[in-house]
């Protein structure tokens, strides 16, 4: 904390010595990974020093619904009691276990919050990766699925059918703070930004010099940092901009490889030349959880899915030895001629 306000005091002092707006960046470490807010403050009231600590306090009472590594949040207590019978939890749990429930079903159940036991299985969880032998597989796959949860929205209450099952939102949770990090700048007359976590973003507004925000899209490939392409953002309601993808977190075993994607269907790791999806959405919560379940259904059945839904969403798949590109009719349309 003491860092991170020493960060906002050397911005402020930078912002005072100028004439012309300027950025304020607010940067430090969460869920696992790193965070940055670039703000234009100008005009405003705002106090760097005052929105570092309420981003602090924002991400401790995100973790203390949402962690699965903790073992007194929400989920970690909902997931040890092996029971049948209702349970009450925060209204932001039951809110976004609702929304992963739509896309679980507009995707045919690909996209399912409760696969973490497969991954585990499969060892990306603790990087101990292994090929685990079908009877294994079985086992686990007896108690995944989203139709053994049930959801009373109005009552904030979850009840699991089988009581060895176990929920983890880490696929939409990153939006959902990238989402609430947003509304927090909002709220305090702040409608120029940028806020990421781990290069999950949302942008609205310009930048200082009035310019558009430049996200870069990552070229696929595991080995290097390259960019794919970039993207002018300047929008005043504001823009999600999440990225998911196979070729970082896989492994290779007897000449085929593994990606982290478990099919919670088959138990399996996709198995399909997808390499990642980038989505656009208004929604941060939507846009994390659609570019994983796109990444999920693969490349023909994605797109089909990203057109009914009128989802922005950018393909890279594998083609030979080269990558290619498909957009969505929304996608193609939002960047223009």
């Amino acid at each position: 904390m003491k860092r991170l306000i020493l960060i906002c005091l050397l911005a402020f002092l930078v912002l005072s010595a100028c004439q012309q707006p300027t950025e304020t960046l607010l940067t430090g470490d969460t869920q696992g990974t790193t965070w940055h807010l670039k703000m234009v403050l100008d005009g405003t009231a705002a106090n760097p020093e005052e929105i570092g600590t309420a981003v602090a306090a924002l991400f401790s009472r995100i973790d203390e619904r949402f962690s699965n590594w903790r073992e007194d949040s929400e989920l970690a207590r909902f997931n040890r009691q092996e029971t049948t019978e209702w349970q009450s939890l925060s209204p932001e749990v039951v809110q976004l276990t609702r929304l992963a429930r739509e896309i679980h079903d507009k995707t045919g159940g690909c996209y399912d919050p409760t696969v973490q036991p497969l991954s585990e299985l499969w060892g990306f969880a603790r990087e101990e990766q292994r090929v685990p032998a079908p009877g294994e597989i079985q086992a686990v796959l007896a108690h995944i699925g989203m139709d053994k949860l049930e959801i009373d929205a109005a009552g904030d209450r979850l009840r699991k059918r089988d009581p060895a099952l176990r929920l983890s939102l880490d696929s939409i949770a990153q939006g959902y703070t990238i989402g609430a990090m947003a509304q927090l700048l909002e709220d305090r007359g702040i409608h120029n930004y940028l806020a990421e976590i781990g290069g999950e973003m949302k942008v609205k507004g310009h930048k200082a010099n009035g310019g558009a925000w430049r996200v870069a899209v990552e070229k696929p490939k595991p080995l290097t940092r390259e960019v794919q392409r970039i993207l002018e953002l300047q929008r005043q309601d504001g823009i999600a901009v999440m990225t998911s993808g196979t070729y970082r977190n896989y492994f290779e075993a007897d000449g085929k490889t593994y990606s982290h994607i478990i099919d919670p269907r088959t138990g399996m790791p996709v198995n399909h030349q997808l390499l990642s999806t980038t989505v656009l959405h208004e929604n941060p919560t939507l846009a994390d959880a659609w570019s994983t379940a796109l990444l999920c259904v693969g490349e023909t059945e994605g797109l089909r899915i990203a057109a009914a839904e009128g989802l922005r969403a950018l393909f890279i798949h594998q083609e030979g030895d080269q990558l290619k590109e498909t957009l969505s009719p929304a996608f193609a349309q939002y960047l223009g001629p």
